[in-house]
């Protein structure tokens, strides 16, 4: 079995632990995403999937695995999601309460590939899962972190492929000039 994993963020420049047995690809499928899910971890506001946000383009790559449930564990252990929120990996064929998105089977299906796993994080602002924030209020907190912290979040935001471009993006670009790095790149193939 074939298994793609595909990503539009940080996966893109650091995917370990996630074993890739080929570089990122251009022209996956395009997907609706924003700048809308607070990290748990860090001062990132990801880039995840939401269902009012614009189509954007995506990658892809081959995983160094054949099997569904092996590239579900690795992708849910680089995004650090516990045994407890399955769902929040995304998979085709479905697994463990996983939604299959019509999008992502379609364009499988037009390229010949078996499966796919990416990550399904809901939107989260403010320590709630499924609160999409308005774009001013993402580029609010983004001004308010301190200087490591909002070092880290512009890294994240200006990593991101320009192509990539949201709404909340253009904001975030226009009033804390945060303007993609022209030598960021991602490894394609």
């Amino acid at each position: 079995m074939n298994i793609v994993c595909i990503a539009w963020g940080s996966l893109l420049w650091k995917p370990h632990p996630l074993r890739l047995a080929s570089g990122w690809h251009p022209g996956g499928p395009r997907l609706p995403l924003e700048f809308a899910r607070d990290s748990d971890d860090s001062a990132e506001v990801a880039l995840v999937l939401c269902d009012e946000a614009k189509l954007m383009p995506t990658y892809w790559a081959y995983l160094a695995t054949g099997d569904l449930d092996a590239a579900r564990a690795m992708l849910g252990a680089r995004e650090k999601i516990t045994a407890a929120r399955p769902d929040w990996i995304g998979s085709i064929p479905a697994r463990d309460g996983a939604v299959e998105d019509a999008r992502i089977k379609d364009w499988l299906r037009g390229r010949g590939i078996d499966a796919a796993v990416w990550t399904a994080l809901p939107a989260k602002f403010g320590g709630k899962n499924g609160r999409v924030a308005s774009a001013t209020e993402v580029v609010a907190r983004l001004d308010g972190l301190d200087p490591e912290r909002r070092a880290a979040a512009e890294e994240y935001v200006r990593r991101t492929p320009a192509h990539i471009d949201t709404p909340y993006r253009r904001l975030i670009e226009a009033r804390l000039g945060w303007t993609p790095r022209r030598d960021a790149h991602v490894t394609c193939m």
